[in-house]
This record gives structure tokens, sequence and C-alpha cells, in this order.
């Protein structure tokens, strides 16, 4: 029996990530993966928030909501759609790395995706990206998309 295989993606609507997305969907067309890509808006809740999120702390979480899911993942699932892979999408709050650690986790994910840069090559400096995060964290192979 052969298992089911799924490549994670992690988009944040840089180039980067729309790289990422294109690469996991091409594979996944050649090997039979479903791709689900996920988008997380920083937002730490309880306990105190880092520089990169008082420097982009959304002001209307509903609005931050629509525009990560109208224009970061709907463009992307639009895009890849002829490619005949299945592609879902998930969106959170919360730290990025936690979230997509625990999605891979807890989907199986053979694969995990990630731009080399985000949206934000100051704060990539300052505290260390996702994509460094991840690939020191992992459990499952990640794909540094350059």
């Amino acid at each position: 029996m052969t298992k089911h295989k799924m490549y994670l993606v992690a988009v944040d609507g840089s180039e980067w990530g729309e790289r990422a997305a294109a690469r996991a969907v091409s594979l996944a067309a050649e090997t039979g993966a479903t791709v689900k890509l996920v988008t997380v808006i920083p937002w730490s809740g309880y306990r105190p928030i880092s520089i990169e999120e008082l420097a982009n702390r959304p002001i209307a979480r509903d609005e931050e909501e629509m525009h990560a899911k109208e224009d970061i993942l709907a463009p992307l699932v639009d895009k890849n759609s002829d490619k005949g892979v299945d592609i879902s999408t998930h969106f959170d709050w919360g730290d990025p790395v936690e979230i997509i650690r625990g999605i891979a986790k807890k989907d199986h994910a053979n694969m995990v995706f990630v731009g080399r840069r985000g949206r934000s090559r100051l704060s990539d400096l300052i505290l260390g990206s996702v994509a460094n995060s991840l690939a020191h964290s992992l459990g499952v192979p990640i794909v540094l998309v350059p």
C-alpha cells in the first residue's frame, strides 16, 4: 500500500513564497502528492510581542484575514489550478514557525517548502527568518526555494 504524500508550503505574499508554491506544485504533479498552502499572520496573543509584530501588528484582524485569504492564498490556487494537483489552503494567526511546524506534524507532511526570504529582509536579519528557524526545527525534509 502506497502512503499518500502531502507537501506543505509556507507562503507570505512574497515572490519567494510564490516560487516555493510553484516548485511544490510542480513536484506534486510528478509524484501524485497533494499540496497545502499555509499563510500565518504573526500574532502573540498573551505573550509579549516581538519587534516584527510591533512594526507589522494588524489593526483590523478581519481585514488582515480577508487579505491573506483573497490576496495571498486564492491567487496561488488559481495560478496552479491547471496543474492536476489537489491544492488546499490554511490560514492562521500566531507564531509562523510554531504554526507551520504544528501543521507539518498533524498532517504528516512529507516535505515543507519555504521561500529563502520573506517579505522583510530587515526582520530576517534582526530576528532570523522563518525559513531558517524551520530548517533547524522540523522533523521532515525542508526545501528552501531561492
